[in-house]
């Protein structure tokens, strides 16, 4: 089963508005990451300041993550423009709709 053009509009679409919201979301995260110190505060206990490393470490990993997915999400456009995303494995070998659905990561 092949995919309409209507159903790759579709895929594009909401791949779209993902990479939108991430991007969105990186940029809030991002900057929460970069903010310097003193920005902050200083933490007048060990224990603060060991809470506001856990939480930077917390968020760095978590932009890390983002980026990733959202590298997945630009890849995925560009195999939508390249053409059929069935044809760059198999051209015998179809994929059912269900598979090509985006995850709801967001």
């Amino acid at each position: 089963m092949s995919l309409s053009k209507t159903d790759i509009g579709r895929f594009k679409k909401r791949l779209e508005e993902m990479r939108n919201k991430l991007s969105a979301s990186l940029q809030v995260s991002t900057a929460e990451v970069k903010k310097p110190d003193e920005a902050t505060g200083y933490s007048q206990h060990q224990a603060d300041q060991g809470t506001d490393d856990f939480d930077r470490k917390v968020n760095l990993e978590l932009t890390s993550q983002e980026f990733q997915v959202l590298r997945q999400i630009e890849r995925a456009l560009e195999k939508v423009q390249e053409g059929p995303m069935a044809s760059a494995i198999s051209p015998a070998k179809k994929f059912p709709k269900p598979v090509l659905k985006p995850c709801h990561m967001l």
